[in-house]
């Protein structure tokens, strides 16, 4: 019977996402991954060729998922609303912790200076976003003259910040509003959603 190579490779990918955001590449142990996944550890080394690769690959297949589900224009290639973005982003991130603790992961156990895996598609995708931004601002907005708006690259830093941090550092949340994103969604989803609206303007 043929092997089953795709669905191998997303039943590790699974059990792989668990590990990685509970102990880092470093701490993550590829035989409890296989054993979760239900796969002989033998093969995740000709599909992905070692424990880096496996969670470089793991952050890809997180971060697409995210991309595929909170995209930033509709089928038709028209700008959604900013704000709301923002809020799709944080619930995405309420649905799925995990994403945000591998990308620390991710950024601890690298060098700051030195590109990550996959940097350069990934930056791609982030300039389109950018431009996506661009398109999604209101026309009074892009012709203001009075105050110059945010550009567009550091609006959508400011977006993926505010609704991500909420996650990342909820002990702070805690402290200075009184209240985390799972103690308080709705509440912090709608903080997140006007302050986009307010740094759009």
């Amino acid at each position: 019977m043929a092997w089953d190579t795709a669905r191998t490779k997303a039943l590790l990918l699974d059990a792989a996402v668990d590990e990685f955001a509970a102990h880092g590449p470093e701490g993550a142990r590829i035989d409890r991954i296989a054993a979760a996944a239900g796969i002989n550890k033998e093969r995740i080394y000709p599909y992905f060729g070692g424990k880096r690769q496996l969670f470089a690959a793991v952050v890809q297949r997180e971060l697409e998922q995210l991309a595929a589900a909170v995209p930033m224009e509709d089928a038709t290639g028209r700008a959604l609303d900013l704000p709301e973005y923002a809020g799709r982003v944080f619930d995405y991130h309420l649905a799925h912790p995990h994403l945000l603790r591998l990308l620390q992961w991710e950024a601890l156990c690298g060098d700051s200076a030195s590109p990550v895996a996959g940097e350069e598609l990934r930056a791609a995708h982030y300039a389109e976003k950018v431009a996506a931004v661009c398109r999604a601002r209101p026309e009074e907005v892009r012709s203001a003259r009075a105050v110059a708006p945010l550009p567009p690259e550091e609006l959508l830093y400011a977006v993926v910040a505010l609704a991500g941090w909420q996650f990342t550092a909820p002990q702070l949340a805690r402290m200075i509003t009184g209240r985390t994103a799972e103690e308080d969604p709705a509440g912090r989803r709608a903080a997140v959603v006007d302050m986009v609206r307010r740094l759009a303007l």
